[in-house]
C-alpha cells in the first residue's frame, strides 16, 4: 500500500509542477484580462493540490517528485514555437487544453494502476483530475 501511494504521490506532484510551469510560460502572452484570471486562478488551484501532495509525501519522509527534464524541455520549446506564430487567447487555449488532456490521461492511468494507495492519495490525485477537467471546460470559451 505504502509504495503505491508514494509513487501516485510522486506522479501528482510532478504533474503539479509541469501544470504550474506551462501556465507560468503562457501567461506572459495572455492579453485578455478574463484568460489572465483563469490561468491564475489554476495556477493557484494546482499549486494547493502540490502543497497537500507534499505534506502526505512528507509523511511517508519521502521528497516531491520533478517533471522529467527531457519532457518538460520539449514542452517548453514546443509552446515557444506555437506562440511566436500565434500569440493569442485562441492558442492559449488550445496549449492548456492539450495539456489537461495529456494530465487527465497520464494521472487516470496511474490511479487505475494503483489500486492500492491510501485514500488520501487517492482524493488528490482526482481533485487534479478534476481541476484538469474544470480547466479544460473553461478554456474552450477561447477556442
Amino acid at each position: 500500500m505504502e509504495e503505491h501511494t508514494i509513487s501516485l504521490l510522486k506522479e501528482c506532484s510532478s504533474g503539479c509542477k509541469m501544470a504550474m510551469r506551462t501556465i507560468q510560460q503562457v501567461r506572459e502572452y495572455a492579453r485578455d484580462e478574463k484568460l489572465e484570471r483563469l490561468l491564475d486562478a489554476y495556477e493557484k488551484k494546482h499549486r494547493d493540490l502540490e502543497k497537500s501532495t507534499i505534506q502526505l509525501l512528507e509523511h511517508y519522509n519521502k521528497k516531491d517528485e520533478e517533471p522529467g527534464k527531457m519532457a518538460e524541455f520539449m514542452a517548453k520549446m514546443d509552446i515557444e514555437m506555437k506562440m511566436l506564430v500565434h500569440a493569442d487567447s485562441h492558442q492559449i487555449a488550445k496549449l492548456m487544453m492539450d495539456g489537461c488532456n495529456m494530465g487527465i490521461q497520464a494521472l487516470s492511468e496511474k490511479i487505475n494502476q494503483y489500486t492500492e494507495a491510501s485514500k488520501e492519495s487517492l482524493d488528490i490525485a482526482k481533485k487534479i483530475v478534476k481541476a484538469e477537467e474544470d480547466f479544460m471546460a473553461e478554456m474552450k470559451e477561447f477556442l
